[in-house]
């Protein structure tokens, strides 16, 4: 080989030594810049779950001052004229974004945790309420016996119309009944016969709490809940109820049930109340382009102490309420 040849042969291998450096930086600085975009999107969501759970405390202070209220008025009742059910909230942070929170009742729904006790005996009050509602709703490929069987610890359909792992194992993909109480309200779309159509129509009307037997808080119940309460309730004397409530809360669970609607129907206060242990509180953080959703479950006990029950940051667009801004300093 001549020297020209040699030096040709020497050239292409310092060439391809070049393109392959060139291809090694370009993809390490590739993998850094996929790194880099990582980091920065885990911190942001970290500032921003962190921002929420600023929202969530301010939720906890708000309900914390409305028990102190009621406690000084000697009165402890949860009505819709109150702030926190009227308005979602506004925060004031600067250089954040938009931070939003809002407080949902929970007591004014039927709780579906309620309908089995023990593990083993079914509540025939619950029963009967949550069988109008369906009713009322025009829910009708949906049986409260399927929802017995969900909750109940056994493995036996306690009807026909029930539903246990005989029916969930040959849908796809196959799961099984839980046999225990609810943990969400959004298993309701694992029930057997249950559409996206009906959940979303049964969602606003009940929920799935721990603890049994706090019964409905008939302040901030919803027309279709009031009707579960008797069959021969009608839609209008039923939003005729919720428009005396808006008016002028009931104080006494005696002067609910001695309304003229529920006149000849024996209404009796079992299962019935005036104030509410459980909230939602939903808080929305917007900044940078991103959304921060978190809805976390609360419980305010007798003494007022507010504890956490669960946390939820896949729930998006329930902040719904007209927004009122709460000024510096709270």
């Amino acid at each position: 080989m001549n020297r020209r040849s040699q030096r040709g042969m020497a050239l292409i291998m310092v060439l391809l030594a070049m393109a392959l450096v060139v291809m090694l930086a370009a993809g390490m600085t590739q993998k850094q810049s996929v790194r880099v975009y990582r980091a920065t999107h885990y911190l942001a969501q970290n500032q921003g779950f962190s921002i929420a759970l600023g929202a969530e405390e301010f939720a906890k202070q708000i309900l914390y001052r409305d028990y102190e209220q009621d406690k000084e008025d000697s009165l402890l009742v949860d009505s819709p004229d109150e702030v926190w059910a009227k308005h979602s909230a506004i925060l004031p942070v600067d250089d954040i974004g938009l931070v939003e929170v809002q407080i949902d009742d929970l007591g004014g729904r039927i709780n579906l945790n309620d309908l089995v006790e023990g593990g083993e005996q079914v509540n025939d009050l619950t029963r009967k309420r949550l069988e109008r509602l369906l009713q009322v709703l025009d829910i009708r490929n949906v049986s409260v016996d399927a929802l017995v069987d969900w909750i109940d610890s056994n493995d036996q359909t306690v009807s026909a119309r029930g539903a246990e792992d005989g029916h969930y194992l040959v849908a796809s993909p196959s799961y099984r009944a839980a046999n225990q109480p609810f943990t969400n309200v959004s298993e309701l779309r694992l029930i057997d016969g249950m559409t996206e159509e009906d959940y979303r129509k049964l969602r606003p009307h009940v929920t799935a709490l721990p603890v049994s037997g706090l019964g409905i808080n008939v302040n901030l119940a919803t027309a279709p809940v009031l009707q579960s309460l008797d069959e021969r309730l009608t839609q209008a004397q039923a939003e005729a109820i919720l428009a005396r409530v808006e008016e002028e809360r009931f104080e006494d669970i005696k002067n609910f049930l001695a309304l003229d609607e529920f006149a000849g129907m024996g209404l009796k206060s079992d299962g019935l109340g005036l104030t509410t242990r459980f909230f939602d509180v939903a808080a929305r953080i917007t900044y940078d382009d991103r959304e921060v959703n978190l809805v976390s479950t609360l419980y305010r006990g007798p003494d007022g102490r507010m504890q956490v029950v669960r946390r939820d940051s896949g729930q998006k667009n329930r902040i719904t309420k007209e927004p009122f801004t709460v000024p510096d300093g709270g």
